[in-house]
């Protein structure tokens, strides 16, 4: 009891100084603004884009230039798009418009072998894309240019999809917030003073900022879905094994391969699905069986309110809490299905099952990661220099670097950890079977102020739990808060099950809106 009280302490004083320290660095700024979405191509799901381009409804060169045009207006305010390849994709689109302005198609232009022939795409910096930089925001690695692409990224290129550009990560995609020394902090385009996520988050900013419609994100601990709820959008974490994340830095090997987990990011749920069969290598996509159909009414419904008091974890916000009782009562009233509410008690543990996971393997570690190729990176030394503005690395790098020196988990407690993981995960899949989806939030808060999150260190345990259990997880939103914020829910699946996820979240968009417009009047 005396020890859940001083955590209590430590969380509120925590809270407070957070809140001081980012009005510091933020100052009282009112809500900035982006110019709301008003040019109807914008406004359309790359599914229906890609069949309009194929109708010759729309020139893919209106497509592309129009989503430059966004991106050119935007991106001064988000810093989202880090590097351009406006020029290529222009003529790549005069090509595409040219095949298909051809009396004859050939079969490897057709709907079947390039079903978003046209549409543009944007990725996540840390992928490999021929032309584009891949330094994950790490400055020893500035000025290397990419000379092959990632598996998905080739999947997608092979689907028709332009790429347009590539965004912003944190550094070495570990943190959620989206800044380096490379490329600078990126902003939510609900409230340029506030966070984007990470480390997908510059794909999360222009994608619910309209300058991009799909987008390829990578989620280790939440790096899909954290960006797509501050961000406002949908995004899917696919069961271990499905999408290849080979072609991107860092990457995982080993056991951390059923943690680390590359997914589609998109403004519009019926994306999901054929995002997620382009992304996937064949064989790995039969194992998901999208094909079958889903009848809602026939589902099993769980939800979980929050993971209990877990240390330096933030308390649910109640308009989140709220988000998530909308959904229940919804499905509740219109299907006719009651949502059990469950609470296993292991998941106030979650920041140190993840954890646990992460460890029990030989990965290199963070501390070599930011070293490079050059001289071992010493964080007491970073953390002086950062003082003075002269080191190359980011406070929430050298922070992460101190911390693996300092609090390293002994064998016998990753063991135990590792053991009550397992107990979890079985608990779970054995509640959810064939047929359950479970609902939990997204993350304890809205979408913080910039530096805020240095003070609520763990709040990524509402997604990295998921990592560490190896389920599918689709990022769905669910409107605005009073504050104009977005607010959202994580809804879950066993393995292999993502189709379940994927139709929930499609239904749950034509009930609470999805994805909108960022200060449109409307």
């Amino acid at each position: 009891m005396a020890t859940s009280g001083f955590w209590a302490i430590i969380k509120f004083i925590s809270a407070i100084i957070g809140h001081m320290l980012s009005l510091l660095f933020n100052g009282v700024r009112p809500k900035a603004k982006i110019p709301a979405v008003t040019n109807d191509i914008l406004l359309q799901s790359a599914s229906k884009i890609a069949k309009q381009i194929r109708s010759r409804n729309i020139k893919c060169v209106s497509v592309i230039e129009a989503y430059i045009e966004r991106i050119q207006l935007v991106n001064p305010f988000l810093n989202a798009v880090v590097a351009n390849r406006f020029e290529e994709a222009l003529e790549e689109a005069r090509k595409v418009d040219k095949i298909l302005d051809s009396p004859t198609l050939d079969d490897k232009y057709s709907e079947a072998s390039t079903p978003f022939l046209g549409v543009p795409l944007t990725v996540k910096e840390a992928f490999a894309c021929i032309g584009l930089p891949n330094t994950s925001g790490l400055m020893s690695r500035k000025d290397i240019i990419s000379d092959k692409d990632a598996d998905v990224v080739a999947n997608l290129k092979k689907a028709g999809c332009i790429v347009i550009g590539s965004t912003n990560t944190s550094e070495l995609c570990m943190w959620y917030e989206s800044a380096n020394h490379i490329y600078g902090r990126s902003n939510n385009p609900y409230d340029l003073r506030r966070n984007v996520g990470g480390s997908s988050g510059g794909e999360g900013a222009i994608i619910g900022g309209g300058g991009s419609i799909i987008g390829v994100g990578s989620d280790i601990g939440g790096s899909i879905r954290m960006p797509c709820f501050f961000n406002g959008i949908f995004g899917h974490k696919p069961s271990p094994g499905i999408v290849s994340s080979a072609g991107q830095f860092p990457n995982a090997k080993d056991d951390r391969l059923e943690l680390l987990a590359t997914g589609p990011m998109c403004r519009y749920a019926e994306d999901l699905e054929p995002l997620l069969r382009i992304m996937a290598e064949e064989e790995n996509i039969k194992h998901l069986d999208l094909g079958k159909s889903v009848n809602i009414k026939k589902l099993r419904f769980f939800s979980i309110e929050d993971g209990g008091e877990e240390y330096l974890v933030s308390r649910l916000n109640p308009q989140l809490k709220q988000a998530q009782e909308n959904v229940i009562n919804y499905l509740e009233s219109e299907y006719g299905v009651e949502v059990s509410r469950i609470k296993p008690h292991r998941f106030k543990y979650s920041t140190g099952l993840w954890s646990a996971k992460m460890v029990t393997t030989d990965n290199e570690s963070f501390n070599s990661l930011l070293s490079g190729n050059g001289p071992k990176v010493m964080p007491f030394l970073e953390l002086i220099k950062s003082i003075f503005r002269m080191s190359d690395h980011t406070l929430p790098a050298i922070l992460l670097a101190l911390f693996e020196n300092l609090h390293k988990l002994s064998p016998d407690q990753t063991a135990k950890l590792t053991r009550s993981c397992e107990k979890l995960k079985d608990e779970i899949c054995n509640i959810l079977g064939d047929d359950g989806v479970l609902f939990y939030p997204s993350h304890p808060k809205l979408a913080q102020y910039h530096n805020a999150p240095l003070f609520t260190p763990m709040n990524f345990s509402h997604t990295a739990i998921f990592n560490a259990l190896g389920l599918p997880v689709t990022q769905v939103p669910l409107g605005l808060s009073s504050d104009g914020l977005p607010l959202g829910i994580q809804v879950v699946a066993n393995r292999n099950q993502d189709r379940l996820t994927i139709a929930v979240a499609m239904q749950l968009e034509k009930e609470f809106g999805g994805w909108r417009n960022p200060h449109s009047t409307e």
